[in-house]
């Protein structure tokens, strides 16, 4: 999974007119960052090395099979421009998987950088690609055009990318306004193995009944608009699902039933969290909630474990949140020693505490008890403005007990 950065994105940062196009540019960047990469050569050095006329043209000569594995990780104008070399090379282009990656059709100076004024040169040069090459398509990433003002070359390309059996996609649409809808035909694309979505809103879940991606093993979701239900019918039909990545979910409180007989791990970042509860998750070993974000009714999160035997890795659980073991609310004072209270396989743990909280250092002896098998303990301490409660003192801490199981530490501020 790509490393993860605080989100920049600011609802009320984002209702100003001053400071849309500087949220937007964060935005971006975050997403980008994290987005996954691409595998592809120098195109510029291959295409030079091929077209050399101070030697013997050897590259023609490898087998038919090994040209098209080089072809496929070109960048595409790299791979278009090999058609000139010989008429064997304008077939092979052809009969290659394609991988298209929009950021390369723009000028080299604005590479990183692309601006709302390069959507019309973008959007233009990627549905004549689309068109012109019969597929199939191993990676297609689209990041770089504004798509409110092209909703029917949209509704072209995921028509065109069902039809030639696109492998992976990254789809980002730059804001504003965040509420592009995407066409639910986009669901029903089978070949999907990877899928990366930015900046949309999605169809809502009686638009996704027909949905279906038998072969997708990663779904990331990044400040996407949705209703309730809609992550849990995307992971119902996805049955070799194995990770899925939210990032900056903030219509409301974002709420997930998961029951997935193939999800390893599950990140969900920079959101506001209201319910997530892990029903049935049998694989399930990372579960990662990350600088979750606040409301302004103070929205109480509610996590909830009920089966998921191999959970290795378990974070930030903060002490304002609710947490549920089986059929357990574990609280101060509670027999959280028994059985059905305990998560006896997490090894790594993450807390995330406010010292200055008396209520907040209560739970965390609750919580550890409720860990006996962890063996490394991480606690991110927050600053707090105004501390609450009495002063902590060595009394306090002996009357807690001793936590016998975590073999190291490791603390942050």
């Amino acid at each position: 999974m790509a490393e993860q950065l605080q989100p920049p994105f600011d609802p009320a940062t984002a209702a100003d007119p001053h400071g849309r196009e500087r949220c937007a540019e964060l935005m971006l960047a975050y997403i980008y960052h994290n987005l996954p990469s691409y595998p592809l050569y120098d195109g510029a050095r291959f295409t030079a090395l091929a077209a050399s006329r101070g030697g013997a043209d050897r590259l023609s000569r490898l087998p038919r099979d090994l040209l098209r594995n080089v072809l496929a990780r070109l960048p595409v104008k790299d791979a278009a421009r090999t058609a000139a070399l010989s008429s064997r090379w304008r077939a092979l282009w052809r009969s290659t998987p394609l991988v298209l990656a929009d950021i390369h059709l723009l000028p080299k100076a604005r590479a990183l950088r692309p601006t709302p004024a390069d959507s019309p040169a973008v959007t233009a040069a990627v549905s004549r690609v689309l068109e012109a090459h019969p597929g199939p398509f191993g990676c297609v990433h689209l990041v770089c055009s504004q798509m409110d003002g092209y909703r029917a070359q949209l509704a072209r390309w995921v028509q065109l990318l069902a039809a030639k059996g696109v492998q992976e996609l990254v789809l980002v649409n730059r804001p504003w306004p965040l509420d592009v809808p995407l066409p639910a035909s986009l669901f029903t694309i089978t070949t999907l193995t990877r899928l990366y979505l930015g900046v949309w809103k999605l169809p809502g879940t009686a638009a996704l009944r027909g949905a279906s991606f038998p072969r997708l093993r990663e779904l990331g979701l990044y400040f996407v608009e949705m209703e309730h239900g809609v992550v849990d019918s995307l992971v119902a039909r996805s049955p070799v699902l194995e990770v899925l990545n939210i990032v900056g979910c903030i219509n409301g409180g974002l709420r997930l039933r998961l029951v997935s007989q193939s999800l390893r791990c599950v990140q969900i970042c920079g959101s506001v969290l209201e319910d997530i509860a892990v029903v049935k998750a049998p694989r399930l070993e990372r579960l990662i909630l990350i600088q979750s974000c606040k409301t302004a009714r103070d929205l109480c999160t509610r996590l909830r474990i009920v089966d998921a035997p191999k959970l290795h890795t378990f974070g930030y659980l903060e002490p304002g949140q609710v947490l549920e073991v089986g059929e357990t609310v574990i609280m101060p004072g509670i027999n959280a020693r028994s059985a059905s209270a305990m998560l006896s396989s997490v090894k790594i743990l993450t807390l995330n505490v406010r010292f200055g909280v008396r209520n907040d250092v209560k739970m965390v002896s609750t919580f550890l008890k409720c860990f006996p098998n962890a063996e490394r303990l991480h606690i991110v301490s927050d600053k707090c403005d105004k501390p609450t409660g009495d002063h902590l003192t060595v009394k306090f801490w002996e009357e807690s007990g001793p936590i016998e199981n975590v073999l190291g530490g490791v603390w942050s501020h």
